[in-house]
């Protein structure tokens, strides 16, 4: 497999040729993150992502390939945010991980800890923080440190439910949030950054060309999160990778 690792201050860009090897790349790096994780604390903490460059990476997982190379029963599941919606609803995160993954996989119910979009969405967002600290026993202002969380970033330069001009971006102390989209007409229940740069691992999965410009603007342009908030994404002290297909990368060679 042909990759194209680059290292910048925004973490390390690694290209491959189209979305499957894509899916590939970052279901190895979840069977070997598990591994680790596993073998020193005896757990796996992971927050998932929504959209189609994930789905494809959890069908993975669930296949004979890859699902016996992971110990499921020290895995735990979260998610980076979720559409204020039932969780049998066709836009639900929830939804989409179940299908491809959890009722594949042998996990245990009590493993999956999901953000309870049915409920009034700032109490959705008190619920999951609370669901946090007790997972994590994490009270007062320790921050709960995941071993991986999944990205995504939308074409507008989003990632997770944190949209452009919203004042989650800049959210200083809680761990989760609810916000009401004005270009969405939606709430949402997102993590915020907080949450995010304390994780050991947060890894972007980004494929596909009608997102090459905006994803050379969020690597390369200036700093500016309110219009690009995926670059408010900056782990203080763990690894941050971005796996893209050569698709979402063809206007990234003469800039790194």
């Amino acid at each position: 497999m042909e990759q194209s690792p680059h290292f910048r201050a925004s973490g390390k860009i690694e290209i491959y040729p189209d979305a499957a090897h894509l899916a590939r790349a970052a279901a190895e790096q979840f069977v070997a993150l598990a591994g680790t994780a596993i073998a020193a604390r005896g757990r796996f903490a992971v927050a998932l992502a929504g959209g189609s460059t994930p789905r494809a990476m959890y069908a993975l997982l669930a296949t004979e390939e890859f699902a016996p190379r992971v110990n499921w029963g020290c895995v735990h599941l979260f998610w980076g945010d979720e559409r204020c919606v039932p969780p049998d609803h066709a836009q639900s995160n929830y939804r989409m991980a179940r299908e491809t993954l959890l009722d594949r996989v042998p996990l245990p119910k009590e493993n999956i800890h999901r953000i309870r979009g049915e409920m009034e969405p700032t109490q959705a967002a008190t619920e999951y923080e609370r669901t946090l600290r007790v997972f994590f026993s994490a009270p007062g202002e320790l921050t709960p440190r995941f071993d991986l969380i999944l990205l995504g970033m939308g074409a507008d330069g989003h990632t997770a439910s944190l949209f452009p001009g919203t004042a989650a971006i800049h959210e200083r102390e809680r761990w989760v949030v609810a916000h009401y989209v004005d270009r969405l007409s939606a709430w949402r229940v997102t993590m915020s950054p907080v949450l995010i740069n304390a994780a050991a691992n947060v890894t972007f999965l980004v494929a596909g060309e009608g997102k090459a410009g905006r994803l050379r603007q969020v690597l390369t342009g200036p700093y500016q999160p309110d219009t690009l908030p995926a670059q408010i994404v900056q782990p203080h002290s763990g690894r941050l990778r971005w796996l893209v297909d050569a698709a979402a990368a063809s206007l990234l060679s003469d800039h790194l």
